[in-house]
């Protein structure tokens, strides 16, 4: 008896795992791993299990992107004279040469988030640009912080090994923490002390003599002027013995990491952040432990890592749900996204979520943008809802087309309220899309993580508008 009630629980179990998901957790497994799923999409991934949903999902990231990237990205990483050589009329020409570029590299990334096919593998680069941070005020240079996008996309589902690797040798990365003034008998501490404290083991796993001898074993790293490439300069190099968490040896960048990475504080540190992002801002101990060994088994693979907690009962909890705020990013480009309407101008898209404090390629500091409800203030609400409400104004086409804008803010900080389709803009059909979304019950799922206090009334218009201002909206 004992035997067939527990083949009976098991074969539950699988049933329930291979059961369809539904509309409920399709939208929450859309919106938390994308920016904001469109109501077509929750309706196909509805069909699926959990397990086959996330599968699915994995199937479908991407190393590259699809959006061709401005022509420059291929040209002069660095000047070829530096700065210091330079009159004030050369360096004002670099300086706006770098600003217009800043802003076109934005740009690229936010038509790139809105096209792409894979929102999950955007998803996961914005996540490692907040946690490998890099930042254009100090690297200056658009091309180098390029190229490190691409090389977070790379590995944005691929090892964290890896990526930790090939991060701490890329050159926006020694640019902006310093690791190209790092020389023999110079030793300059600051990624050391970053990559223990920030990037994967966290603090109180390491001492201050550890970030010393780190910095030695660090050193003769450098960037290619002619090129912007990394290069390694054996003079500059510390060859001699250095001891790193009580081990001697003659160790250089890639062995040093490769110390870390046997630390499991590592694979914990990194599984935390990832259940911050993706679960809830309180992680469960216990869970931690178990996909922290899942990740180490998989030798620091990232997918079956996301696998195991896109698939777990903690992930779906009913207490989980609507517990995370959307960043800037994900309310703008997932607004869009989800009305399935494009600004041929994301010029101003810019403007509205560096003011509401997400400026992409300039995270505040080496710690990157605190999240959660940081995001959140009695200004930024207001800017939040400002914004919905302009998407969604009545215009002349008797309630049903609206002309979307923005405020933004220009260099000096000043507002200002721009159009973001353009002089003649673009219209939004919320009757028609509120048809194709099956109804105002549907859009309320597809819209809401969570069942709202009153159901909305009035013109389609009116619904929708209702819906997006609801508190709910803002959460994930």
């Amino acid at each position: 008896m004992r035997i067939f009630l527990s083949l009976l629980l098991a074969t539950t179990a699988v049933a329930g795992l291979a059961a369809p998901m539904g509309d409920a957790d399709a939208r929450h497994l859309l919106s938390r791993t994308g920016f904001a799923p469109a109501p077509e999409d929750v309706a196909a991934y509805a069909k699926l299990s959990r397990t086959e949903a996330v599968d699915k999902l994995l199937a479908g990231t991407l190393q590259a992107a699809v959006t061709p990237p401005p022509d420059w990205v291929n040209g002069d990483a660095l000047p070829q004279r530096r700065p210091a050589t330079m009159d004030e009329d050369e360096k004002k020409a670099l300086r706006q040469t770098y600003r217009d570029e800043g802003i076109e590299l934005r740009e690229w990334w936010y038509r790139e988030m809105y096209a792409t096919p894979s929102p999950f593998t955007e998803r996961m680069t914005l996540f490692w640009h907040n946690h490998f941070v890099s930042g254009l005020q100090k690297v200056k240079s658009p091309v180098l912080m390029y190229r490190q996008n691409v090389l977070l996309r790379r590995e944005a589902l691929g090892n964290f090994s890896t990526l930790l690797h090939d991060v701490t040798h890329d050159p926006a990365m020694l640019v902006y923490l310093d690791g190209v003034q790092n020389r023999k008998g110079q030793p300059n501490e600051n990624y050391a002390r970053e990559v223990m404290e920030l990037f994967t083991l966290g603090e109180g796993h390491y001492a201050e003599n550890d970030i010393r001898e780190a910095a030695r074993a660090l050193t003769g790293m450098g960037v290619d002027r002619a090129t912007g490439e990394y290069v390694f300069r054996p003079r500059q190099h510390d060859s001699d013995d250095k001891i790193i968490f009580n081990h001697r040896g003659d160790y250089d960048a890639d062995a040093f990491l490769d110390l870390i990475l046997k630390r499991p504080e590592t694979s914990e540190f990194i599984v935390t952040k990832l259940w911050r992002e993706f679960v809830s801002p309180d992680p469960d101990p216990q869970a931690i432990k178990h996909l922290a060994k899942v990740f180490r088994d998989a030798h620091y693979d990232i997918k079956p890592l996301m696998r195991a907690m896109l698939t777990s009962d903690a992930f779906y909890a009913p207490q989980n749900r609507g517990v995370l705020v959307k960043s800037p990013v994900e309310l703008t480009v997932g607004t869009l996204r989800t009305f399935g309407v494009e600004p041929p101008n994301w010029r101003p898209v810019l403007g509205v979520d560096r003011a509401l404090g997400q400026d992409i390629f300039n995270p505040p500091n080496v710690k990157g943008w605190p999240g959660y409800t940081d995001w959140i203030n009695s200004q930024t609400l207001l800017q939040r809802k400002q914004l919905l409400a302009r998407v969604f104004r009545s215009a002349e086409m008797d309630g049903t087309r609206n002309t979307v804008e923005a405020t933004g803010a220009n260099d000096q900080g000043t507002r200002a309220t721009q159009r973001l389709g353009g002089k003649n803009g673009f219209g939004l059909y919320v009757d028609r899309w509120l048809d194709s979304a099956g109804g105002l019950g549907r859009a309320t799922l597809v819209l809401l993580p969570l069942t709202p206090d009153a159901v909305p009334d009035g013109s389609p218009t009116e619904m929708v508008t209702q819906l997006v201002m609801n508190p709910l909206y803002q959460l994930k």
